[in-house]
């Protein structure tokens, strides 16, 4: 069977938009599930690495934080995150493999991002401020709150070591450059009183923004991933406006 020229290009041109349109169509399905909901726990469980990375393995699942922001900090090391919550706590456990490690800074809300570092920043109820949690790899906790990196204020040192708890395959001594130490693992358990701005939060079916990170300035190789994309032109992690949602359950 014959088809002419003009059926030809009819032809063409439908296949063309249905494929642009399967294409559209998938990108706002995979927006949709890329939504992080934080699943919750309705198990008790003991406050250690091995309890808190139990309960995560039950009830979260791991989410790959590898967006590359800025070209001229190439490297990546394989980094995933879990995520869950407790009537009065959130859980959190990132898993990290790169090339070195360090960890030299052992004082809360000392500058634990020029280490091998974590961090998770969020806010909620549209509020301009965040809290930016950052945690290096033997769990130094740093946490301040405030609108942007210019003006923060630290929560009491006291007050995170007797609110956040940090469990670190690689132990709490520091760690020099030298050393390799090529996968590590960090468990957290974060309770509701550290938010002092907060007070009386309730993480049943809220609703906050947030992103999460990989960093370390001081580093072998210095890098810097993020869980969603930072579109500034330098490093900086300190940027509410490219948050993105995430839903207790």
């Amino acid at each position: 069977m014959e088809i002419d020229e003009k059926q030809f290009l009819l032809h063409t041109c439908f296949i063309l938009v249905f494929v642009l349109h399967s294409m559209s169509y998938s990108r706002v399905l995979s927006q949709y599930n890329d939504k992080l909901e934080v699943p919750r726990i309705h198990d008790s469980f003991e406050n250690s690495f091995s309890g808190i990375s139990k309960v995560l393995e039950k009830y979260s699942k791991k989410h790959n934080l590898a967006t590359i922001n800025w070209e001229f900090y190439p490297y990546k090391p394989f980094v995933q995150f879990a995520l869950a919550h407790s009537e009065d706590n959130i859980l959190l456990k990132f898993s990290v493999t790169e090339d070195h490690v360090l960890a030299r800074h052992i004082s809360t809300n000392s500058a634990v991002h020029q280490d091998s570092c974590v961090e998770f920043f969020i806010s909620f109820d549209e509020d301009l401020n965040y809290y930016n949690f950052e945690f290096n790899c033997i769990g130094t906790t740093h946490l301040a709150y405030g609108p942007n990196i210019q003006s923060r204020d630290f929560i009491p040192a006291e007050h995170i070591e007797a609110q956040i708890k940090t469990f670190s395959s690689l132990g709490s001594q520091p760690i020099e450059i030298d050393q390799n130490n090529s996968s590590w693992e960090l468990a957290i358990l974060i309770r509701k009183e550290i938010f002092i701005h907060h007070l009386g939060i309730d993480f049943s079916n809220l609703k906050a923004k947030a992103n999460f990170y990989k960093c370390g300035d001081h580093t072998k190789v210095p890098h810097f991933l993020s869980w969603k994309e930072v579109k500034t032109d330098m490093p900086n992690f300190h940027k509410p406006e490219f948050f993105d949602d995430i839903i207790f359950q």
